[in-house]
């Protein structure tokens, strides 16, 4: 006898391969789920990390920042402290200046030759004086030239003839003058410490000075 299988077994086949269709794909999407899970939960740890190492970061940044900020509070004292030796040094150098310049004042001077003023501004000496003759002036800037190891650069800045009175009927011819010169570079010092006198202020030089003069320009 002949069997014959009346079911739509066309319509079963499909509907198995649609059911194992959406069961891969239903496998498919867990997997991908799950996938993406474990994918979002690796880089959430490398952030958290991250964010960790970043706070740590920050925090040693921090700690550098008041290093930073007390070495150079550090810094500012130990500028101070230089230049505060720096200016003892420079007073201890030059605190014998004064007697030098005075000194060479006294050596140098010649004959005939009064200083009545003695002016320093910064390394510039400007002595002004009275001299018996423009011989004697010019005597004393070739001392001043070629004899002085503190003194250098001699410049007359003006000579004037005057009449000195010394008394009713002694009148004497005189020259009343000014002569800048510059100290030498290895005898510099401060002038705030070491020089014979302020910028802007006068003093009597070594020897007596002679009564003023007055006169008309040679």
């Amino acid at each position: 006898m002949i069997a014959i299988n009346l079911l739509p077994h066309r319509e079963i086949a499909r509907k198995k391969k649609r059911e194992q269709f959406f069961v891969n794909l239903g496998l498919a999407i867990g997997a991908g789920l799950v996938l993406a899970a474990l994918v979002y939960g690796f880089f959430q740890l490398q952030i958290s990390g991250q964010q960790e190492r970043n706070q740590f970061i920050q925090a040693e940044i921090q700690k550098l920042d008041v290093q930073i900020r007390e070495v150079a509070t550090l810094q500012q004292e130990l500028d101070g402290l230089k230049s505060r030796q720096a200016a003892v040094e420079s007073l201890q150098a030059g605190r014998n200046l004064p007697v030098h310049l005075l000194d060479e004042m006294v050596r140098l001077l010649p004959e005939g030759v009064h200083l009545t003023a003695l002016r320093q501004e910064a390394a510039a000496i400007t002595l002004t004086g009275v001299a018996q003759s423009q011989e004697r002036v010019s005597e004393l800037l070739r001392n001043f030239g070629g004899r002085s190891p503190w003194l250098t650069q001699p410049h007359l800045v003006e000579i004037t003839a005057a009449t000195l009175a010394l008394g009713p009927r002694d009148q004497r011819r005189v020259f009343n003058f000014s002569v800048r010169l510059t100290l030498s570079p290895n005898t510099q010092t401060s002038p705030q410490g070491s020089t014979p006198a302020q910028p802007g202020q006068t003093q009597p030089a070594g020897q007596s000075p002679a009564p003023a003069a007055t006169g008309g320009r040679v």
